[in-house]
């Protein structure tokens, strides 16, 4: 019997958790994961935006192979969700709690997708049907302009880990894999009263980093835009502001510490896995939530696997959630079909340097701002991260040396070497995956000598081959023998 459950919240940096930082709100429930299993510390998102975030960790497909390039999008009718992939196995799928995938805005249209069980899916929509006018008016404002003491009862994430127990309870002695997926901390970051006060109890102030407000001379022309609004916000406002937030963040702690005494109660120990979506820059190099960058704040994610014969360890290898999927598979002994853009994280050698591939294109498609179409694409490793702003200018950083990302390399000579190496890698990334936007604007970047625009490219053509469905060649109209060749 295998069993794995994905905890996951919204909006969570790693330094939001005290088992990556002992400064931070005190999380023991998510830290006794950490204490028992593997930490991975450069775990990154594919695009620092909620829908398109969740859609290449429930595919293992980047966003721009699976549809959902930006908030507000659904999925491919083609592609197939983690539901689909592992119930065709006799593996019991449930899904609780925020999905986003299914292009119905934030709240979702409150249908259940294929592949998970009916009987237990409630996303924020099923949610909000259950209140009545005036409560769902309460429900949408922050709580630190409320004045109330919500009931944990009376909760999203309480609600939805009320089902996650009944899930579980069913399921106990059968294969299964369960997805709690809270919507919180995320604003209006409802939760009880209690946790607002035990912050004030302990004195706490979320830490200020070194980029707090950092200088974005030498910076994207387009970061400089976004930071503007929050020139005169200085830090400790938006700390007092975001206090819903951070305690909010400790009832997520509190809400699956529910979960995983129930499991201890009914003495089964399945693969947990924990994770957020993305994180906040919250005015780190003077910007706010989260859209076209990619610093460390939003892009790095806390990631945590305990159980399933994961050891106890620290982990520096880079991770992403683009190989959470094939993780999954493999656990359960289901083949990984060729299609997907990750690999099990098992089989990724501890301590390899290895490459990691991040993209924004849109933060959503309803609203016409939060800075448009700013087409990104990012290589990072344990050592450097490269970051091409297609529409504005590009950014190297030495992570070693500056860990917070405030000087910009892009321009100096020293690094031209290793720039370039990361270049040349992220572009045949960007060819190798079918990057619907890939084209010669990316390799002719100001700083690149050498190359030129040609409207052939590379001058191959790459045809997807499928195991359960093979493509006819263009040229001959038979079955084709390889997906890659000259055109």
């Amino acid at each position: 019997m295998k069993q794995i459950i994905l905890l996951m919240v919204d909006t969570q940096r790693q330094d939001m958790l005290s088992c990556y930082d002992k400064a931070s709100v005190k999380t023991p429930n998510i830290d006794s994961l950490s204490d028992n299993g593997t930490k991975y510390t450069n775990a990154y998102t594919c695009q620092p935006v909620c829908g398109p975030a969740r859609s290449a960790l429930f595919t293992g497909l980047f966003p721009h192979s699976n549809g959902m390039l930006s908030n507000c999008m659904q999925l491919g009718e083609n592609i197939k969700n983690a539901g689909q992939w592992l119930s065709e196995y006799n593996i019991n799928c449930g899904y609780i709690g925020k999905w986003h995938l299914d292009g119905g805005d934030y709240f979702g249209y409150g249908k259940c997708p294929d592949g998970y069980n009916k009987d237990y899916w409630y996303d924020m929509r099923n949610f909000l049907e259950e209140l009545s006018d005036k409560e769902r008016l309460l429900s949408r404002k922050n709580m630190s302009m409320r004045t109330d003491d919500p009931k944990e009862e009376d909760t999203y994430a309480h609600r939805c880990t009320d089902r996650a127990i009944k899930f579980v309870e069913e399921f106990k002695d059968k294969d299964f894999f369960l997805t709690l997926s809270l919507d919180e901390p995320h604003d209006p970051s409802t939760c009880p009263r209690r946790f607002f006060k035990e912050l004030d109890r302990q004195g706490f102030e979320f830490h200020k980093t070194p980029n707090v407000k950092a200088s974005l001379k030498n910076k994207p022309e387009h970061h400089r835009v976004w930071a503007r609004p929050n020139k005169l916000l200085p830090f400790f406002a938006m700390q007092k502001a975001h206090k819903a937030f951070f305690a909010c963040n400790a009832f997520c702690d509190y809400e699956f510490g529910r979960l995983l005494n129930k499991l201890k109660e009914l003495n089964i120990e399945p693969m947990i896995v924990y994770t957020a979506d993305h994180g906040d820059m919250l005015l780190s190099h003077g910007i706010m939530n989260k859209g076209p960058a990619m610093y460390n704040e939003i892009t790095r994610i806390p990631f945590i696997i305990s159980g399933g014969g994961y050891e106890k360890c620290v982990n520096e290898t880079p991770v992403s959630h683009i190989d959470f999927l094939p993780t999954i598979m493999d656990y359960f002994g289901v083949p990984v079909p060729p299609m997907l853009q990750g690999e099990p994280i098992k089989n990724i050698e501890k301590g390899k340097d290895r490459d990691v591939f991040i993209e924004f294109t849109r933060y959503e498609v309803d609203h016409d701002g939060f800075m448009g179409f700013q087409p990104i694409r990012c290589i990072v490793n344990k050592n450097y991260k490269l970051v091409i702003n297609l529409l504005t200018s590009d950014e190297l950083y030495d992570l070693v040396s500056d860990p917070y990302e405030m000087n910009n390399l892009i321009n100096d000579k020293r690094y031209a070497k290793i720039r370039d190496e990361l270049h040349d890698r992220l572009i045949e990334e960007m060819n190798v995956s079918r990057d619907v936007f890939r084209g010669y604007y990316w390799d002719c970047r100001p700083w690149r000598s050498g190359k030129k625009p040609s409207i052939n490219h590379t001058g191959y053509t790459r045809q997807l081959i499928e195991t359960d469905f093979t493509q006819l060649d263009y040229s001959t109209g038979l079955p084709m023998e390889g997906g890659t060749r000259k055109k």
